[in-house]
């Protein structure tokens, strides 16, 4: 199951490149801008519920779909930018093992415990 999931958002990144493509930015904007979402990660020199908080917020899906549909509805291309960005950032990490987290530990989430329960 683990490998079916991992080649799902593998798909979704790939969705996110190609979305991208049909936006008229240099095709550095999009490695440029894709690690941004991590900067959520902040949250964490508070504590680790307002790391969660913070980190889940930015890294979920839902949030990703909402931006970009308002960018569509808008017409503003930063939003679109924005969604896309968003959308394959959260795909990309969710392939590496990296899912929402639990307020316990950034290590905890809902793929699993990251590099194995320590």
């Amino acid at each position: 199951m683990k490998h079916l999931l991992t080649l799902e958002e593998a798909a979704q990144f790939l969705l996110s490149i190609l979305l991208f493509n049909q936006l008229h930015y240099a095709w550095w904007v999009f490695p440029a801008w894709l690690l941004v979402p991590d900067l959520s990660m902040i949250g964490y020199v508070i504590n680790t519920q307002i790391g969660a908080l913070l980190y889940n917020f930015f890294h979920h899906k839902l949030l990703a779909i909402a931006v970009y549909a308002l960018g569509i509805w808008l017409q503003q291309p930063q939003l679109i930018l924005a969604g896309i960005i968003l959308f394959g950032h959260s795909a990309m990490d969710r392939v590496f093992g990296y899912g929402l987290k639990y307020s316990d530990d950034f290590k905890n989430t809902h793929l699993g415990w990251i590099g194995g329960k320590s």
